[in-house]
């Protein structure tokens, strides 16, 4: 916090990624995914990450998140520079700090909704019965209260997608990631789900990052940055 309780833009700042760099395969075959990338993301705020398919954004999001190593560049979140931390400490940062919502939702078939809400929970040695009851708390909050044992595949897209995001939530994670969150909804329910993400999900102690190709949902950014063959574009890169 700045002078007199004040918070400064300094400890605003979410994430900061430095001349971020990954490449794929070596000589001839060596391909640039994300190139010197320089990006700065603030608690309590939307941002979306556009751009055409194969120009970074996910590979950029990886490294971000902790997933994917970068070969040069530093990622800074909440003021620690994540890719100076240990194996054990990165799944831990992966599982305390970072919900990541998947495009196609990798919910488990076999288990309820609740269950698949649970599974942070359950993987931070959390009480099997308190997991379920935490699970079912978070499916009311995004709106699915009564359907807590159902399997998914009873599921509209839209109800998937609110498990996932609920799932994605429990554990309380700081940085909130969608990859493409609308791709297989028509667009009246992507809408709703982003304007549910935006006045309900995001808080003043939240960032959250969403990646899409989806012109339809821009309204509910609060900044776009376009991706496109590795870099951000100059009109936004760096904003902050």
């Amino acid at each position: 916090m700045g002078a007199h309780g004040v918070e400064s833009a300094e400890d605003n700042k979410a994430i900061v990624a430095t001349e971020l760099t990954k490449w794929f395969g070596e000589g001839d075959t060596k391909v640039i995914a994300v190139n010197g990338v320089h990006l700065v993301a603030h608690f309590g705020e939307v941002l979306f990450i556009v751009g055409p398919s194969g120009s970074g954004k996910t590979t950029l999001l990886s490294m971000i998140s902790g997933i994917l190593r970068p070969n040069a560049g530093n990622v800074t979140v909440k003021g620690s520079n994540i890719w100076t931390l240990s194996n054990d400490q990165l799944a831990d940062f992966r599982l305390n700090t970072v919900g990541f919502v998947f495009q196609d939702y990798h919910l488990f078939p076999r288990l309820t909704t609740a269950e698949n809400v649970a599974i942070p929970l359950i993987l931070k040695q959390r009480n099997w019965d308190e997991s379920i009851t935490e699970a079912r708390k978070y499916l009311e909050i995004v709106g699915l209260k009564g359907r807590s044992e159902i399997l998914p595949v009873k599921l509209s897209g839209g109800e998937q997608q609110r498990v996932a995001i609920a799932r994605a939530i429990v554990s309380g994670p700081q940085i909130l990631i969608l990859d493409e969150p609308t791709a297989s909804l028509d667009g009246d329910t992507g809408r709703t789900i982003i304007a549910f993400v935006k006045e309900k999900i995001l808080n003043k102690s939240r960032c959250i990052l969403i990646v899409t190709h989806d012109a339809r949902i821009n309204e509910y950014a609060d900044r776009i940055l376009h991706m496109e063959d590795g870099h951000l574009s100059a009109a936004d890169e760096g904003t902050e």
